[in-house]
């Protein structure tokens, strides 16, 4: 048995044939209302027998399309593809090179005549063929040629994604082998993910912090209530101590450095530890190598305008929540998932700044994924989102 925001499944007791009529004339409850351009809709038409045939060789796929990486969960596999989402092409032939982990791994060091792409951007597609090239290279390492073009995919977008950003990455997944597409917003399958339902008839606010976006939506009984997605992400973090290092320490240094330097002594808290790295890159005057030291302090200065950024965003959202649900935020506070919100003192900070408890659950980088493999077993009750563009 399932609960998702209300709607759950469950076996039926055997019934006569004019109950069974009379039950096919009762729309089921949807389990969740999003906002308009992602909005959850169940089938009105009835199953038919060949289509339940053809589900025993369907595979149900969930995808996280993230700026910085891309998770897929297979059903009844669980996750089994976590890869960045980079691809190193030939700039002369567009022949792809590298996808994946061997792509990010030559990021800042390819010779010439080879480039590293991000084609996914702010949770959006920025490269049309890239993309679709990529995730059918994906698609086909976790699942048979065979099922391929029976797979059924649930994709997950920001919450701000226009019809056009939309339409994008619905032809994507259709050039990949899907056969029915069901877009969800990120907040609502992270609140899934974090355990969230209606069972417990409470207000929440999920703020998901990924790699190039921040989407806070305040979440209660059937869904999203208010929402918003913000083009700052971990990638924002990582260009901000790039910014920092060249300005205020004349020193240049790449992206992978930068993200290892987050990741290491990365912080928005001044009451945190004192921390010290030694970071080693070219100076931005003579070209020569050097090394200087850099401090939790130099940290704080370098994030701040990103972070509150963030927090500003937090607040604006919770100045449109109706007033009924603000006193169950601050009972069950505010839930920070998504990879960048493991940066240190982030919670504390957004804690102080609003005046409402934050704290980040376990395994946020996940939570966007885990909550798309369990809409997973509604997915024959959900309206391929095709049939809104057709």
């Amino acid at each position: 048995m399932l609960t998702l925001f209300g709607w759950t499944s469950k076996q039926k007791e055997p019934q006569s044939k004019e109950d069974r009529r009379k039950q096919r004339r009762i729309r089921r409850k949807p389990i969740g209302t999003t906002t308009k351009q992602t909005s959850f809709k169940r089938e009105s038409r009835p199953i038919s027998f060949l289509e339940k045939m053809s589900l025993l060789w369907t595979t149900d796929i969930g995808i996280d399309l993230g700026t910085t990486n891309v998770v897929m969960y297979v059903k009844g596999r669980g996750i089994v593809l976590d890869e960045p989402g980079f691809v190193a092409c030939d700039t002369k032939t567009r022949e792809v090179i590298a996808i994946g982990h061997e792509a990010r791994a030559i990021l800042g060091r390819t010779p010439e005549g080879i480039e590293v792409i991000q084609p996914l951007k702010g949770g959006v597609i920025a490269d049309y063929d890239t993309t679709a090239y990529m995730l059918r290279h994906f698609i086909r390492r976790v699942v048979p040629v065979s099922g391929l073009i029976r797979s059924r995919i649930i994709a997950c977008v920001p919450s701000s994604i226009t019809p056009v950003e939309k339409r994008a990455v619905l032809e994507v997944l259709l050039q990949a082998g899907a056969r029915k597409i069901v877009l969800m917003e990120e907040p609502l399958a992270a609140a899934i993910g974090t355990g969230l339902d209606k069972a417990d008839q409470v207000g929440a606010m999920v703020v998901d912090i990924g790699g190039g976006t921040t989407d806070i939506a305040v979440i209660c009984d059937s869904g999203v209530v208010v929402s918003e997605s913000l083009r700052i992400g971990g990638d924002t973090f990582d260009e901000a101590l790039l910014q920092y290092m060249k300005r205020k320490k004349k020193l240049l240094i790449g992206p992978l450095t930068a993200e290892d330097l987050k990741i290491e002594v990365g912080t928005v808290d001044p009451r945190s530890g004192e921390e010290r790295a030694i970071v080693r890159g070219r100076h931005s005057v003579t070209g020569l190598p050097r090394a200087v030291e850099i401090t939790s302090k130099d940290m704080k200065f370098a994030l701040d305008k990103p972070v509150q950024n963030i927090i500003e965003g937090i607040i604006g959202i919770l100045e449109k929540t109706p007033p009924e649900l603000l006193a169950q935020i601050n009972d069950h506070g505010i839930i920070l998932t998504g990879g960048g919100s493991l940066l240190r003192g982030l919670d504390r900070m957004i804690t102080e700044k609003t005046g409402r408890p934050a704290y980040v659950v376990e395994h946020p980088r996940y939570s966007v994924i885990l909550g798309t493999g369990k809409a997973l077993s509604e997915l024959n009750q959900l309206r391929d989102t095709l049939e809104e563009l057709r």
